[in-house]
């Protein structure tokens, strides 16, 4: 008899962990995520976030900016929204702070995570917000030809990638992204952030964005905010916590 209930007691005790790891399994109601990179990259810089995300159970695609304008990349990141199949979380880093900001009044966009990224108002001179605050040392390292722009090799490994690995670092150095040289002096014509649940991520040893903008940002946003001890890369030096901070989103915006 006492066995009996013991093997009873030891069925229930097994079939509620289970219940639990299947709970935990489970990927969030919104199942869908945008990843947007910013400039000096391109989209293989998410590989690492992707990876965990997909390994939650979640929807991921990568949209290729062509960086030529906010225009084209906005439009970029709208083809890509238009294949998703609900509820959407649109993640950005650095410039693409600007694009999200954009392209985030998309319907289908319930959440913005912002990582280490710009996050204008609408119609805002961003260069002349950036300049209240300190000068990344990243700056000097911005090479102009053909109307065109890249970081230098040594800019791109010590202030831009700084706290990953220097094989992996020169590997996405050869990728990066090379921006039109009026990129930056875009302007948005509607900030989404305002009207949309707002996550964002802090990297406190930016060489490339100063961290003190960031957190103006993020306060600006009333954003729920994580900082990492981190290089501008942070989804490439902290993919474990910016795949976190992702998956928060998915299970907290409204859908």
């Amino acid at each position: 008899m006492i066995e009996r209930q013991f093997l009873k007691n030891l069925v229930a005790a097994a079939g509620t962990a289970l219940a639990l790891s299947a709970a935990q399994a489970a990927p969030p109601a919104i199942h869908n995520v945008v990843l947007v990179h910013g400039a000096y990259a391109d989209g293989s810089c998410w590989t690492d976030v992707i990876e965990r995300l997909q390994k939650a159970g979640m929807h991921v695609t990568a949209v290729q900016n062509p960086l030529s304008s906010l225009a084209d990349d906005v439009e970029a990141t709208r083809r890509i929204l238009a294949l998703q199949d609900g509820p959407t979380i649109l993640v950005g880093h650095s410039w693409a702070g600007t694009v999200i900001s954009e392209a985030g009044t998309d319907p289908k966009v319930a959440g913005l995570v912002y990582v280490a990224a710009r996050a204008p108002d609408a119609g805002e001179d961003y260069g002349a917000l950036a300049a209240r605050f300190p000068t990344p040392p990243a700056s000097s390292g911005l090479v102009k030809a053909n109307g065109y722009a890249q970081l230098n090799e040594q800019a791109f490994m010590r202030d831009f990638a700084g706290d990953v690995d220097p094989v992996k670092a020169r590997a996405l150095y050869a990728v990066q992204g090379r921006i039109s040289d009026t990129l930056f002096a875009s302007r948005t014509t509607q900030a989404a952030w305002r009207n949309k649940p707002s996550w964002y991520a802090i990297s406190t040893n930016d060489r490339t964005t100063s961290p003190e903008l960031e957190h103006f940002l993020a306060q600006r946003m009333q954003a729920k905010t994580i900082e990492l001890a981190s290089s501008h890369v942070s989804m490439l030096s902290h993919p474990d916590e910016i795949a976190t901070l992702i998956l928060d989103a998915a299970e907290q915006a409204p859908h």
